[in-house]
């Protein structure tokens, strides 16, 4: 059994305000614990940085590798949590369908550089190249490039600082077992095995949805935690579109997409963390490698998910469950994964024998494989990309496709490509934007809805 969602869990009071909306205890259904440190960095030099909820642990980390950069720290430290103050808890849950939201927003972006990118930011507080890797990799969590995406998400430091890293026992299912008996207690319904083929609509209100099976449900509202580039130019292809036309959703820009082997092995790697990244040779050029120039690269950085480090009930006594993730090109690329795909699991095998598992190859007794084409093919998101829209300046906020569809009345969009973005924090703050959005249904009525 595989741990196969996001492994890196902040903001936990956003799970548990959730569950009390329904009248219900978060710990009554999901065992979520604080995980420290909450990440390993491996250094290609073979050096290492912990990120720790210990602030004197941190700093004898920083210490370690630079002690000129301590007082950079403990200013980058109020900088990110200035950001913090002024994007996330001030923007995260607020609508951004009008522009004049993003007018009201303008003053504080420019005061705190939110024109300039995370490395950039990151930069003028570490001299020490690895420390400003350890601070500037963030928005890869979210499918963004440090050296392009908004500074804002220097946030994502203070996040992790405030409440933690966790992880639910059980795996990520868990948390979705939870959630689905959430749901269904509150005398909800939910279909599985039932792919939605299109949003039906007529006069630019939606009307209902087609699945793959053919059956029509009749509805004057759709909420759609599609992937948008998909909601727009697959589920809404017979629907004309002033806005976001097929044109526009091609043009963006996307997120990078992954290389992600899962496998099992017959015997425990205790020195091992939890969470490790495994960083290679190069940094700035990789990413480059991998956002602009859509090329599949000779070197990698990885990170390497242990969760029976912190579970063991996830595979059999004596026995890890592990699964390695590398950022690739998405499939503008046109890499051939069916040809690829052996040969890079074998590269990114070596290199964790070299680094961190020795005799992993026999070891493995279980595993699969899973490349850019299952994120299109199984999960339909466009190109490929894992976090659909790449969270850039001007694909966040007001630019992102809005909570509000903007071509289709009746359409509400929610998940990684609206509004906030991608992540955990982001896709929960966004179903709280559309719960403020959405009109109660007899309010929607008598607005005279298409039915």
């Amino acid at each position: 059994m595989f741990d196969a969602g996001p492994t890196i869990l902040t903001a936990p009071h956003l799970f548990r305000e959730l569950w009390e909306i329904c009248g219900r205890k978060f710990e009554d259904d999901i065992d979520l614990r604080p995980i420290d440190p909450f990440y390993r960095i491996r250094f290609n030099d073979g050096t290492a940085f912990e990120a720790c909820a210990d602030e004197e642990r941190t700093r004898a980390q920083i210490a370690r590798l630079c002690p000129e950069d301590l007082e950079g720290y403990e200013r980058f430290k109020k900088a990110s949590e200035e950001i913090f103050a002024a994007a996330y808890t001030r923007l995260a849950e607020e609508p951004f369908h009008r522009l004049s939201t993003l007018v009201k927003a303008a003053p504080d972006m420019i005061r705190l550089g939110g024109m300039r990118s995370v490395y950039a930011k990151v930069s003028d507080y570490f001299s020490d190249e690895r420390l400003r890797i350890a601070f500037s990799f963030h928005p890869l969590f979210i499918g963004g490039n440090p050296f392009a995406a908004t500074s804002y998400y220097c946030l994502i430091s203070h996040l992790e600082r405030k409440w933690g890293v966790h992880y639910a026992i059980g795996g990520t299912g868990a948390l979705v077992r939870g959630l689905v008996k959430l749901i269904t207690e509150q005398g909800s319904k939910l279909r599985f095995n039932s792919e939605v083929d299109e949003i039906l609509t007529r006069e630019g209100h939606v009307v209902g949805i087609r699945l793959i099976s053919g059956e029509i449900v009749s509805c004057d509202l759709v909420v759609s935690n599609a992937e948008t580039g998909w909601t727009y130019s697959r589920l809404l292809r017979n629907t004309p579109r002033r806005v976001w036309t097929d044109r526009k959703v091609a043009a963006a820009d996307y997120s990078m997409s992954l290389f992600v082997w899962y496998f099992g092995t017959n015997r425990r790697y205790e020195d091992c963390p939890h969470h490790t990244i495994v960083l290679g040779p190069r940094y700035e050029g990789l990413l480059k490698d991998i956002f602009r120039r859509k090329v599949l690269a000779d070197d990698f950085s990885l990170y390497l998910h242990r969760p029976t480090a912190s579970d063991p009930s996830l595979a059999p006594e004596g026995c890890d469950s592990f699964y390695v993730l590398s950022p690739v090109p998405n499939l503008d690329s046109q890499t051939d994964w069916a040809v690829s795909a052996e040969e890079y699991r074998n590269q990114i095998a070596t290199r964790l024998e070299e680094v961190m598992l020795p005799g992993l190859r026999d070891s493995i007794v279980t595993e699969r494989l899973m490349t850019p084409v299952d994120f299109r093919e199984r999960l339909l998101s466009t190109k490929g990309a894992a976090f659909g829209f790449e969270p850039k300046l001007l694909q966040s906020a007001w630019f992102r496709p809005h909570n509000v569809s903007s071509d289709v009345k009746g359409l509400y969009l929610t998940g990684a490509g609206t509004h906030p973005g991608a992540g955990v924090p982001s896709v929960l703050s966004s179903a709280k934007v559309v719960d403020r959005l959405v009109p109660d249904a007899a309010g929607w009525c008598r607005q005279g809805a298409v039915s």
